[in-house]
Formats: C-alpha cells, structure tokens, sequence
C-alpha cells in the first residue's frame, strides 16, 4: 500500500522542483528586447532609490551643504556602490525567496528577534512619515498659502487612499514617475552657476571639515541614505512584481531567471544613481548659495527654500519646493509599507497592494496606523529636528544588525534555492555593515 508522504514534505519537493523548472526555463527562453520591454521591466529600483530622497533626507543634504559646503559631496560617491550592493541583494532575496525581507528571516532567527526588529523600524518609519509630511506641508503652504496643518492632513489622507485603492501596478506606474522630480534638484545646482574644479576636488578626495559637529552630519547621511526601511520595501515589491505577473502561490515565486536578476540589477543601479545624483546637486546646490552668503543656521526644508529665494532666485526656490512634494508622495507609501510587509510576514498576514481591504486588515491597519500617527506627530509640538535626529538613532543601530541577518540569508544556499548572492556582493555589503556599525557607535560618542 502506497502511503503519501507528509503534506509539508510536498510541499518543500514542490518548492525545490518548481526553482529547478525556473531555472531550466531561463536556459531556453530569451530575453525581453527593446526599449519599450526594457522599461516596462524597470521599477522596483528605481521606486526604492528615488524614495531615498525623501523630504527628510532632503533636509538633512541641505543642512550638509549649508553648514560645510562642498566638502562633504565626497559622500555621494561613497555610498553609492554600497546601496547597490545591499538593494541588489534585498531584491535577490524576494526574487529568489517569493518573500520579503521579515519572511526569509523567519527562517534563520527567533519572531520574538524579528518582532522586536519590525517595532523599531515601525517606529523610525512613522517618525520619518511625520517628518516628511511636515515638510510637504511646509511645501505646499510656500505655493498655496494654505495652512501647513491642513495640507497635513489632506496629503497624508490622499497618500493613504491611493495606496489603499489603487492597484499595485498603476502604484508603482505613479511612483516611478514621481521619480523624475528628483531632476529639480539638479537644475537648481546647475542655475547656481558651480567652480567645477572645486566640485571635482571635493567630489574625489574624501575629507572631513574640522569642526565637530561634522561627524554627526555625515552619520545623519549614512543614516538617511542605506536606511532599514529601503530593505523591506525592496524584496517585498520583488514580491508584487511576481504577483502581477499571476504567481500568487509562494511555490510558484521560489527561483529567479538570469536576466531577471539581471534587470533587477540594472534597474536598481539606475534607480540608486539618480538617488545618489540628486543628493549630490542638493548638497552642491546648497553649498553654492547657503552656505556662500553665510546662511548656515538650518533646521528644515522649509528654512531652505525661503532661504534660496532672495540668493538663488523664485526659480529655483520652486523647484526645490516642488521637489519636497513629488518625493514626500513617493516615500511615505514606501515607509509606512515597509512597516506594514515587515508585521505582516512575521504574524503571516495575508499581504499586497493588490489585496482588497478585507482580505488583509492587518497588513492596512499597520500601514494606516503609521501614517495617522505621523500626521498626529505634527499637531503635538514634536520638534521635526528632533524627530529626525531619533529616527537617525534608531535606523543607525538597527541597520547594520539587520545587515547582518540579510548577510546570513542571502548566503544560504538552501533558503535561496540554490542561488546565493555572488561573494563580490557578500563582501561589498559586508564593508557596508562594517561602515554601519561604525557609524552606530560614532553617533554615540561623537558629538
């Protein structure tokens, strides 16, 4: 008599005979050609990397440039081809894996650990949600003359909406437009008229300002630049991407193609180009004015823009304005999404932006909860700078340790059905942990 093996032992020989099949298509089928397929394949990385440039982080290049200008753009090139390394392997993992960051995890770490991961970020992320809703307030108010609180509202409500309504694929249609907003910030740097032989020289040769205050500065750009929730938003849109195109069932995710990993790739070293590029012209644009007339005492993004518009001209006051706006709608959904894929992979809660509301009322809860809590920070006092300065705290110390997990994931051959991250890969992200942790203990004994 024929006795059927253990239904969870189906499953993982379904799991490991569906990665085979993946990667024996992959032989066989061609490649996508043309521009048009090209672009239709691109998404996720350019998303994650714009959402990068949040308003925070907007503020924070500000500062930089304000305060010290030009020699701190050495850091737009440094922490370029580290965010590659570590997006390109959280995009392996959810490509490879069909889960996110939180769910492979869950393989290789105690919930209690993972829980106590997903509440830190949670909190950073919702700091970070009301900081940046702060600012595009602030940016609105400039053009509209409107209260700022009530475009609080208004704008954190629409966010919330259209994330909660629209289908994942007419989301990240929007997001990756959005995206091009990111140009503002060029054309005000290049309006300012640089020395280019001095751009060049601070852009090439590392160094620091000798004043102290200099060390915190370049932990807020680390802090803002490879930040925890970029990780989780990541692989789990790698997610959505395999849902859209109809492999609902975790078994049909498992394994990826060459040349989608590929893509992934080159879409993910675009998307963080045009992040590190417009950090970049943001600290030069403000170097080239700000810091030039002596403008130097800035806290927020608002500050910024009233700043530019007697030094720069309206023009370039506008653009930088409608830069806070276009890049707020592009984070906020990735920062309270971030929160709400990390909660839901570890209490396994049915989770997508295709899912209707009642199908994953814990996955929208989380994701809602964080974005009325940080319109709510903005009417409690709470200093933005403040704000900011925690939320860099906390993404400080829980970014490398998180590294660390995404490290042991991403090289184990089993989880990753057969396809690992490459060693160049391992090593890059592991001299990113490295310059993590480093920056967590800076950013408590340097002050």
């Amino acid at each position: 008599m024929k006795v059927d093996p253990p239904k969870h032992a189906r499953n993982a020989k379904y799991v490991e005979q569906r990665s085979t099949d993946r990667r024996e298509e992959s032989r066989d089928e061609s490649r996508p050609v043309g521009i048009r397929a090209f672009w239709k394949s691109l998404g996720p990385g350019i998303v994650t990397g714009a959402a990068d440039d949040d308003p925070s982080g907007i503020a924070t290049y500000s500062v930089a440039g304000a305060q010290y200008g030009t020699t701190l753009l050495w850091t737009a090139l440094f922490t370029w081809p580290l965010t590659i390394a570590v997006q390109t392997m959280c995009a392996r993992i959810g490509m490879v894996t069909g889960q996110g960051i939180a769910g492979a995890l869950r393989h290789k770490f105690p919930r209690p650990v993972l829980f106590a991961a997903a509440v830190a970020l949670f909190v950073a992320n919702t700091i970070n949600v009301g900081a940046d809703l702060t600012g595009m307030a602030d940016a609105a108010e400039l053009l509209t003359g409107v209260n700022s609180h009530i475009w609080v509202i208004v704008l954190g409500v629409a966010i919330a909406a259209a994330t909660i309504y629209l289908r994942y694929a007419t989301l990240a249609r929007v997001l990756k437009w959005l995206a091009l907003t990111l140009v503002a910030y060029v054309i005000t740097a290049l309006y300012a008229g640089p020395t280019w032989s001095v751009v060049a020289h601070d852009t090439f040769v590392p160094h620091m300002p000798r004043v102290g205050g200099a060390w915190a500065t370049l932990v807020a750009i680390l802090g803002t630049t490879i930040s925890p929730y970029l990780f989780f938003w990541q692989a789990s849109q790698e997610v959505e991407e395999e849902k859209s195109l109809g492999r609902r069932r975790l078994a049909d995710r498992v394994g990826a193609k060459p040349y989608e990993i590929a893509t992934r790739e080159i879409d993910i070293t675009i998307g963080t180009f045009f992040s590190n590029a417009a950090m970049f012209f943001i600290i030069l644009a403000t170097a080239l004015t700000l810091h030039r007339a002596g403008v130097t005492k800035l806290e927020t993004s608002r500050q910024v823009a009233e700043a530019l518009t007697p030094l720069a001209g309206r023009f370039a006051s506008l653009l930088y304005t409608i830069g806070l706006l276009g890049t707020g709608a592009l984070a906020i959904p990735t920062l309270a999404g971030a929160g709400a894929y990390a909660f839901a992979e570890i209490f396994r809660w049915r989770q997508g932006m295709d899912e209707p509301y009642n199908r994953a009322p814990g996955f929208y809860a989380a994701f809602i909860c964080s974005i009325g809590i940080g319109i709510g920070l903005n009417f409690a006092g709470v200093n933005p700078v403040a704000a900011l300065y925690w939320t860099a705290v906390i993404n400080g110390v829980l970014a490398p340790f998180l590294l660390v997990g995404i490290l042991i994931a991403a090289s184990d051959r089993k989880l990753m059905a057969g396809q690992p991250s490459s060693l160049g890969g391992r090593i890059v992200v592991g001299a990113t942990t490295i310059v993590m942790f480093a920056a967590a203990i800076g950013m408590f004994v340097v002050h």
